[in-house]
């Protein structure tokens, strides 16, 4: 990355004030990336497995103006953190959203400040924190929005929960070990290519608002907002490259039919 790379990176996300490698600056990019820059898995629904070179991911989400999913939304939010100064590195989560746990097929990053260490993610999909969580078990930490803990689990080490009306639903898992690039192609390329990826076999988008989230599985899009939710089912072309635009500034070169084999 390079000066002009940044500067374009912070016109696209709407920062203009000078950034440091501060608390402040970690909290404001994030928050954002994760409200300009969609999660979305179009390129993989295509056949594609995404470049993860800093160079294609500044063209494809910045100058592009498309989106990705965690291997790219936060390789990219990762350079542009080593970039700024911060001391951050990758970490591999397992999921943990259905009956048996994933491999090591979600990547995150992890900044330390000081002598606090964060989980900055701007690319878990629907769950994704809107906020850098800091690194502390067995307590309550709260977003606008959300509210997550962190806690030792004996097989799986640091995992990561929300809070779900009365109770805790585990997310993701980590086990902070060291993580290289191979790690991460490995990761990123089963991920894009097995048959049983959700990445594979369905159209997934989403977006942070400033009260809520979007939501696009396959053709139904959800609105959700403090007083409830609004479900848009997308029945045509028309209308399915139309809300693509207008909702996640999606524009798709691909055709509707392969999109709509998914559902």
């Amino acid at each position: 990355m390079d000066s002009e790379m940044l500067a374009n990176y912070l016109n696209k996300i709407g920062i203009e004030n000078h950034i440091e490698p501060d608390l402040h600056t970690l909290k404001q990019i994030h928050q954002r990336q994760h409200c300009r820059i969609p999660f979305e898995n179009f390129d993989v629904l295509n056949g594609t497995t995404p470049c993860l070179s800093e160079e294609a991911l500044y063209q494809k989400l910045v100058i592009n103006e498309r989106g990705g999913y965690c291997f790219e939304l936060n390789g990219l939010l990762s350079c542009v953190l080593k970039f700024t100064g911060f001391d951050v590195r990758p970490l591999l989560g397992r999921i943990h959203l259905e009956e048996k746990p994933s491999g090591r097929g979600h990547f995150i990053n992890l900044v330390t400040l000081g002598e606090t260490s964060w989980i900055v993610d701007a690319g878990f999909g629907a769950n994704t924190p809107r906020a850098p969580l800091p690194v502390v078990f067995n307590q309550e930490i709260s977003t606008d929005l959300q509210t997550f803990r962190f806690i030792q689990d004996e097989r799986f080490g640091v995992m990561l929960q929300n809070k779900v009306n009365s109770g805790w639903r585990d997310l993701y898992s980590l086990d902070m070990g060291h993580v290289c690039d191979g790690d991460i192609a490995y990761g990123n390329h089963f991920t894009s290519t097995n048959p049983d990826s959700v990445f594979v076999s369905n159209c997934v988008a989403t977006l942070r608002t400033d009260d809520g989230i979007l939501t696009l599985l396959n053709n139904r899009l959800s609105i959700k907002r403090p007083e409830g939710t609004h479900e848009i089912v997308l029945d045509n072309e028309p209308s399915y490259f139309s809300a693509l635009k207008t909702y996640f500034g999606i524009e798709l070169e691909m055709p509707y039919q392969q999109i709509a084999n998914c559902f």
